[in-house]
C-alpha cells in the first residue's frame, strides 16, 4: 500500500476515533504528498525515496520547533510537537542502531579505501545511498568524522 492510500485509511480511522491531534499530525502528511504531487516534476507517481524524504523533513521541522518550545518552557506545545513526530516516524521504515550504522560505516571505509577527513565525502556518498531513510544523515556524518578522525 502506497503512504498516500495508508495516510488516508488512518486519517478515516482517526476521524471515527475523534482523535484530534492524531489527525492533525496526519494531515500534515496528507499535505506534505499532496504538494509532492503538484511539482513540476511529478510523473504521475510517487518515488518511495520522495515519500520518505518528505516525512523525514516532517519530522526534523517537529523536532526543531518542539526544541524551541522546550528552550521557551513551553511544555504543552513541546508535547504536541513530539506526539506528532512519533505519528510521522511510524511511516517511516525502522531505524537502524547506531551499532548497525558504525559497522556498516566501517565496511564503506574498507571498500572505499577512505584514511582520511578528506575522504569523508566519499564516504557519505556511499552511506546516504546504503543507509536512505534507516538513518539520520546527522549520525551517519558524526560517525564518519570519528571513524576518519
Amino acid at each position: 500500500m502506497k503512504l498516500e492510500e495508508k495516510i488516508n485509511a488512518d486519517i478515516k480511522q482517526a476521524m471515527l476515533a475523534k482523535e484530534k491531534e492524531k489527525l492533525e499530525a496526519l494531515r500534515a502528511v496528507k499535505s506534505a504528498v499532496l504538494l509532492l504531487k503538484t511539482d513540476k516534476n511529478f510523473t504521475g507517481e510517487i518515488a518511495e525515496k520522495d515519500e520518505i524524504a518528505t516525512l523525514q523533513r516532517l519530522v526534523k521541522q517537529r523536532k526543531e520547533a518542539a526544541l524551541m518550545y522546550k528552550e521557551q518552557s513551553r511544555e504543552d506545545l513541546y508535547e504536541v510537537e513530539m506526539f506528532q513526530v512519533g505519528i510521522i516516524e511510524k511511516y517511516l521504515p525502522q531505524q537502524m542502531s547506531e551499532q548497525e550504522i558504525r559497522i556498516t560505516l566501517e565496511n564503506i571505509i574498507k571498500e572505499t579505501g577512505a584514511s582520511s577527513a578528506k575522504d569523508m565525502g566519499k564516504v557519505m556518498g556511499n552511506a546516504q545511498k546504503q543507509f536512505a531513510g534507516k538513518a539520520d544523515n546527522k549520525i551517519v556524518s558524526q560517525i564518519v568524522k570519528e571513524l576518519l578522525g
